[in-house]
């Protein structure tokens, strides 16, 4: 198994500096997008307390991670009213949905999997934030510094479940299935993309033009 220390352990790829540099130049979009990823991340916890009623563990950590996640979603929208921005309706971006696909359908597998793929969902968002933190100056970079710390802590929390949860059969497959989800991660990101969103992958040429 790789040796998982820290969030960005489960990375395989750093986010390309012209995703920062359209992130700078769109702050509207980044704060709207980053408000509905804090909501999504917040359904996932509470899904998993429905789903998995057996599991006290898991139980006790995504409830204290649901509550965190809509915390952090009124401190974006508390930066957006802030910025004097609006609040809107914006369509999802291809991120979330591709890594659904790599989740199993059947259990144990669907567990672990889903696991595995929220513990590199927020080590991405833990690696952005540090990166916001040093492009951006005044609110915006304490902002995002503040989170840092939270959003590496919650991937650790993912991984830490994945590996406690896994029997004997999905312990010795977890590299694999880990490996995977990352391999597919890192093309999302590194992959053209030509929406900007808080996950997106690399602007396309037309978006940076």
């Amino acid at each position: 198994m790789r040796r998982i220390e820290d969030a960005g352990d489960l990375l395989e790829c750093a986010t390309p500096s012209a995703w920062f540099d359209r992130a700078e130049r769109e702050v509207e979009t980044l704060l709207i997008d980053h408000a509905n990823c804090e909501k999504k991340a917040a359904g996932t916890a509470l899904s998993m307390l429905y789903r998995y009623v057996d599991k006290p563990r898991l139980l006790r950590r995504m409830s204290r991670l649901a509550r965190e996640e809509l915390r952090h979603y009124e401190q974006v929208l508390a930066m957006i009213d802030r910025l004097g921005l609006h609040y809107g309706h914006l369509s999802p971006g291809r991120y979330a949905g591709s890594m659904r696909i790599n989740i199993r359908t059947t259990e144990p597998g669907r567990l672990i999997d889903s696991l595995l793929v929220g513990a590199v969902v927020e080590a991405r968002s833990c690696e952005r934030f540090a990166g916001l933190a040093q492009r951006f100056d005044g609110a915006l970079a304490g902002f995002y510094a503040r989170l840092v710390e939270a959003e590496r802590r919650h991937a650790m929390v993912y991984f830490e479940l994945a590996s406690m949860h896994a029997d004997a059969n999905e312990v010795a497959g977890m590299e694999s299935r880990l490996g995977e989800i990352v391999s597919a991660e890192r093309e999302l990101i590194t992959a053209p993309d030509a929406e900007f969103r808080f996950h997106s992958g690399a602007p396309a040429q037309s978006a940076v033009a």
